[in-house]
């Protein structure tokens, strides 16, 4: 089996994320796509509308419960704390031993390479996995951390999210690391985006799978209190 990683905040999960994992089984031939929530924000302050551990995870169930090529693990969540890439990676490496064909894929965005040498622990990063970089073919196109989860907690990373697409191009190609690309359009929605909209009544419905929608809307995250 080959099998690839996704961590991020997923604060809330919507229809880029999937998009992105739907692409790394049809492009790369991965046969199974885990995401991985994280249990605290990559960075040190907690955001006031950063969603519970136990909400996001059920948010991700409800976005991945009808594809079985998904699954969603709490494994960050139930050890605590921040957590590091290569924790995560070994645990998971571990549990999967007899089925797995090859070395998990780590999907990882664009902005997160010019951090990377800072890493928890990198040499043994690249051991352990095939980094997996989801080009972006739109400047200033993010997930807003999706691919954060599971890194080096001092955050270092600061301001490539501002580079345009020809110097986010140019990162790629120098990218030191043994890595595969995963060239493929990524959706300009970001998770950042949807709580603001949620927050001031915008339109936001469609950008996340509809069981997730309602799971908001009952539960009145991120300021959305209302529905059809």
């Amino acid at each position: 089996m080959k099998l690839a990683v996704l961590g991020g905040s997923f604060n809330p999960v919507h229809i880029g994320h999937l998009a992105l994992a739907d692409a790394a089984c049809v492009e790369l031939g991965y046969d199974k796509v885990i995401f991985v929530p994280t249990f605290e924000p990559p960075h040190k302050r907690v955001a006031h509308d950063f969603a519970s551990a136990e909400d996001r995870l059920e948010m991700l169930r409800l976005a991945t419960e009808k594809n079985p090529r998904f699954e969603v693990s709490d494994i960050e969540i139930a050890r605590g704390g921040v957590s590091y890439t290569v924790d995560t990676l070994s645990e998971l490496s571990e549990k999967y031993s007899a089925q797995l064909s090859s070395k998990i894929g780590f999907i990882m965005g664009s902005d997160l390479l010019s951090g990377f040498h800072l890493w928890h622990n990198v040499q043994k990063i690249v051991e352990l996995s095939d980094l997996v970089l989801a080009s972006r073919k739109e400047s200033g196109v993010r997930l807003d951390n999706a691919e954060r989860s599971m890194n080096a907690p001092s955050g270092k990373y600061a301001g490539v999210e501002k580079l345009d697409e020809s110097e986010r191009e140019e990162l790629r190609h120098n990218f030191e690391y043994p890595h595969k690309l995963l060239e493929t359009p990524i959706l300009p929605i970001s998770s950042t985006d949807i709580r603001v909209m949620c927050a001031k009544r915008g339109s936001w419905r469609y950008l996340v799978p509809d069981g997730v929608y309602w799971y908001i809307i009952k539960n009145k995250l991120y300021g959305a209190e209302y529905g059809e």
